[in-house]
């Protein structure tokens, strides 16, 4: 059964704290340098949980502080001293021993739950300023180290500390009315304590709740034993009951998933339908406007072929007042000489009345040809023109009397 939660924020700077414990000194203890692990019987290796290396760590923190500045009075600026936080750094650490977790599978899953609440609550809670989680196994606790560099450019850590931050807001604003330094100094630490105890309650919501531990040990209470265990109880019973409120979420936000899915799948199969019907309605107007066009082109096809079959009717029956007068001349000696020396003239004639009475069968039928074949007989009238007036010359020369020009005259249109 698991106890009490332990979590612990401390920022180091190079030049080290009382207890010379500087940022070369924390990171070489983090990757088992044999001079800064004298305090683990049998060191072994960290266990890179997330993030970059032990190694990687040391060269940024390096790298920044090199270039850090630090702005002094007139706007100047100096590098960052070493006595100044830089480094900024969490462990937290589980009941069970490592000897337990490494003999029991069920532990060994509580464990990893835990680990992953805390990698959670790290990322929210350090931001793009976390660097690596470090697992040490070679310790009696299973716990983990949390290193993280502070985003501010001049590299101050003290910024991200919240006991820091509320410490040293009491001594900005200076003694109040009727206290003194002294009285001053101690309502800056109770305000880091308080800092410190509501930073304390968040990781107990986020990581301690969630792994069934308990917020306070017995001992900082003075709690009984029975007591003791009976809260311990409360706090497993608690934990079983988020997992299942966790297990029942899930399959709730599935379900929620499924049915978002299946909607948003008939939302677009209705919007698909809904262009297919607004493609069809936009064609069907664009099919009925072109069908008016073309009913339209033939209706005008069909008015301009009956002019030109009128046009030809007219040809024709001219056509046939040449054939009569052709024939009177037939009984004329005068005429046959007349008729050998106009015979070109009238089989062209004839050749063209032929021409025009086959064009007029299927003049109806379509418009570019109606236009073609009148164009054609315009141009037969046309030439039938200038023959009737050659033959009306000729005629004048050898018969005087002979009187073509009523039955030659052109058809009114």
């Amino acid at each position: 059964m698991a106890g009490f939660q332990f979590a612990h924020m401390q920022n180091f700077s190079r030049k080290g704290d009382k207890g010379g414990r500087t940022v070369s000194f924390v990171l070489a203890e983090a990757r088992r340098d044999p001079a800064a692990s004298l305090h683990v019987s049998s060191p072994r290796p960290p266990v890179i949980v997330w993030g970059c290396s032990v190694e990687e760590l040391e060269r940024e923190h390096d790298d920044r502080v090199a270039v850090a500045r630090k702005v002094i009075a007139g706007g100047k600026t100096r590098s960052v001293g070493k006595e100044q936080h830089t480094l900024r750094t969490i462990v937290v650490s589980h009941p069970y021993t490592v000897e337990e977790i490494e003999a029991d599978p069920e532990k060994r899953r509580e464990v990893e739950r835990w680990e992953a609440l805390n990698l959670a609550w790290a990322r929210r809670e350090l931001g793009d300023d976390l660097r690596a989680i470090v697992r040490h196994a070679d310790e009696r606790q299973w716990h983990l180290h949390i290193y993280a560099l502070p985003g501010d450019p001049e590299m101050r850590a003290s910024l991200f500390h919240p006991g820091q931050v509320a410490k040293s807001a009491v001594l900005a604003v200076g003694p109040a009315k009727g206290e003194d330094d002294k009285a001053m100094r101690r309502r800056s630490d109770r305000a880091y304590k308080d800092a410190m105890r509501e930073w304390q309650d968040g990781y107990f919501r986020a990581v301690g709740m969630p792994a069934g531990l308990t917020r306070l040990g017995p001992a900082q209470r003075r709690l009984s034993r029975s007591e003791w265990h009976k809260e311990r109880h409360q706090a497993q019973a608690l934990k079983v009951v988020q997992e299942e409120a966790a297990a029942l979420k899930a399959k709730a936000d599935a379900f929620a998933r499924q049915v978002g899915e299946k909607a948003a799948s008939i939302r677009a199969d209705a919007a698909r339908k809904a262009d297919a019907a607004q493609a069809a309605i936009v064609a069907a107007k664009a099919a009925e406007r072109r069908a008016n066009e073309r009913a339209e082109t033939a209706r005008r096809a069909t008015v301009e072929a009956e002019l030109v079959t009128r046009a030809v009717r007219r040809l024709i029956g001219f056509g046939g007042a040449l054939r009569s007068i052709w024939d009177g001349l037939r009984e004329s000696s005068l005429a046959a000489r007349i008729r050998e020396e106009l015979r070109p003239t009238v089989e062209r004639w004839q050749q063209a009345e032929a021409a025009a009475a086959a064009r007029a069968a299927v003049e109806s039928d379509r418009r570019v040809r109606a236009e073609t074949r009148a164009s054609a007989l315009s141009v037969a009238v046309s030439e039938l023109g200038a023959q009737r007036d050659e033959l009306r010359v000729r005629l004048s020369r050898h018969e005087p009397d002979v009187d073509v020009a009523p039955v030659l005259s052109r058809p009114h249109r």
